[in-house]
């Protein structure tokens, strides 16, 4: 279903993130996430969890992982998180992303 082109906004937590890692993988990761202005449910996208507002889709890119937010009735693509693979799934880092997610709605 082509909605036509996303927007997409990040968490300041992601800015961070993005700055710390190698300048080959940022290109890699920004060229992922660029794309998903165009097509925010690419091929190996995977839906974590949530329903409604809180789903949490993972994209990988290489060992990284990108969690985002597909908020389509406002063309809004959310970054939430990059990470290692390693790192991207820890429970009490979820948990602070619903969290900050939840804040964000009210």
């Amino acid at each position: 279903m082509d909605h036509g082109t996303y927007s997409l906004e990040f968490l300041s937590s992601v800015e961070r993130a993005l700055g710390k890692l190698p300048r080959v993988v940022q290109q890699r990761v920004r060229q992922a996430i660029d794309a998903l202005a165009h097509d925010p449910r690419p091929a190996g996208a995977k839906l974590l969890s949530g329903s409604g507002d809180e789903r949490i889709w993972r994209l990988r890119v290489g060992d990284y992982r990108v969690l985002y937010q597909v908020h389509d009735d406002r063309l809004v693509v959310l970054v939430v998180r990059v990470a290692g693979r390693g790192n991207a799934y820890r429970q009490t880092e979820l948990q602070r992303l619903v969290d900050v997610l939840r804040r964000r709605q009210t």
